[in-house]
C-alpha cells in the first residue's frame, strides 16, 4: 500500500556516485537561486545548469523538487539561533526563537510559503521545536498548552512578518523608495477617508516615520502583550 505522505527525512540517503557532487551542493545551489529570483526561478533543468550537472546526478540525490524543497527550508531553520529557557528563561528564549525566525524569513523571503505546505522535520526544524516545548515546559505549560503556546508563537511571527515580506516584494517591484510609495499611498488613501478625518490624520502621521523602525517597533510590542498574555494565562492556573 503506498504511503500517503512521504519525506526526504524518512528515506535513507544514498551514498554519493559522483567525487564533484553532493546533497549539500544541490542544495546550496538551489538556495543560492531562490535567494536571487525567488522560487519561480527554481526547477530541476535549472538548477542542473546552475551546477553543470545532469538530471541524473541530481535524481540520484534527490528525487524530486517537493524533496528539494524540504531540504531547503531546513536549511533556513539552520539559521535560527540555538536559544535555551534553562540559561535565560523561558520568555528569553521565546523571544530568541520569535526574533531568529523572523531574520532567517527575511534573509530568504521565499520560504514563507513553504511553511505549512510540507512536513517540517529535518534536523533543524526538529531542533527548534524540540526547544520551543523545552521553553514553554519551563513557563508551566503541559499536555496540549504546550502546543498551543508553541503554534500561537508561531502564528504570531508568521502573521506579522509574511505581510512585511509582501510589502518589501511590493517596493521593489514598484521601482520607488519605500518613502515614495508610501507618500502615493497616502495620497491615494487622502482621496478616500473624507468620512474619517481622525483616520487620515494618523495615516498622514506615519507618512514620515521611518518604516523599518516603526515595523520592528510593532513587531516588538506585539510579542511582549503575547508573552504577557502567556504569564497571566499560567498564573490563572
Amino acid at each position: 500500500m503506498e504511503q500517503p505522505l512521504s519525506s526526504v527525512w524518512t528515506r535513507e540517503k544514498r551514498p554519493s556516485k559522483s567525487p564533484t557532487l553532493s546533497r549539500a551542493q544541490i542544495v546550496r545551489a538551489a538556495m543560492e537561486i531562490l535567494d536571487a529570483e525567488g522560487m519561480e526561478a527554481l526547477s530541476m533543468r535549472r538548477l542542473g545548469t546552475k551546477l553543470g550537472a545532469g538530471a541524473t546526478s541530481i535524481y540520484w540525490h534527490v528525487a524530486n523538487k517537493d524533496d528539494l524543497l524540504e531540504l531547503v527550508l531546513d536549511e533556513v531553520f539552520a539559521e535560527v539561533p540555538s536559544f535555551d529557557p534553562e540559561t535565560n528563561g523561558w520568555r528569553d528564549a521565546a523571544s530568541a526563537f520569535a526574533y531568529g525566525v523572523r531574520q532567517a524569513l527575511f534573509a530568504h523571503p521565499w520560504s514563507a510559503v513553504l511553511i505549512g505546505t510540507m512536513p517540517s522535520i529535518g534536523p533543524n526544524a526538529m531542533r527548534l521545536s524540540d526547544g520551543l516545548m523545552r521553553t514553554f515546559l519551563k513557563a508551566g505549560f503541559t499536555g496540549m498548552g504546550l502546543d498551543h503556546a508553541a503554534s500561537t508563537l508561531m502564528s504570531y511571527v508568521l502573521g506579522t512578518t509574511l505581510p512585511e515580506i509582501a510589502w518589501r516584494s511590493v517596493t521593489r517591484r514598484s521601482g520607488l523608495s519605500e518613502q515614495e510609495l508610501i507618500k502615493a499611498m497616502t495620497d491615494l488613501v487622502a482621496r478616500t477617508v473624507d468620512e474619517y478625518p481622525g483616520l487620515a490624520a494618523r495615516y498622514s502621521e506615519y507618512a514620515d516615520l521611518d518604516q523599518e523602525t516603526v515595523r520592528a517597533l510593532n513587531f516588538d510590542f506585539g510579542l511582549a502583550c503575547f508573552l504577557d498574555g502567556l504569564e497571566a494565562r499560567l498564573k490563572e492556573g
